[in-house]
């Protein structure tokens, strides 16, 4: 897991302090309001290599065993985050088209541009699963 300084805006984007944004959720002290700031949050796990809250936050239907974020080499660094559109579908169910820019190794900047599916279960949202889009 990467360490971040708590006073850096946080790496979804908002320009709060990470503390005050996405920690919360990824220490447990909170949960996501709404499937958008869960997919930000989810975000900043990639970057911060928060497996735990990455599979905690995941719906059980579709979680995998392990990610292995350790493991990846090179490991990606994460250049951005921009949400392109966040829809309802219904009260419990949602779709957040986002694209996520990043780089490997020393690598030519990539992104990965996805519609994900959300799905609110007991008054918590997780992420169930993406198309990804050209």
């Amino acid at each position: 897991m990467k360490s971040i300084d708590t006073l850096t805006p946080c790496p979804c984007g908002n320009p709060a302090g990470y503390t005050e944004c996405c920690a919360p959720l990824h220490d447990g002290v909170a949960i996501a309001a709404t499937a958008e700031e869960l997919m930000r949050s989810r975000y900043s796990a990639y970057v911060l290599r928060r497996e735990d809250y990455l599979l905690a936050s995941w719906h059980a239907d579709t979680r995998p065993a392990s990610l292995r974020l350790a493991a990846q080499q090179p490991a990606p660094s994460w250049l951005g985050l921009e949400i392109r559109r966040h829809e309802a579908v219904d009260d419990d169910h949602a779709t957040v088209e986002f694209v996520a820019r990043y780089r490997l190794g020393g690598g030519r900047a990539q992104r990965q541009h996805e519609t994900s599916r959300f799905v609110r279960e007991q008054g918590r949202w997780y992420y169930l699963d993406g198309e990804l889009k050209n």
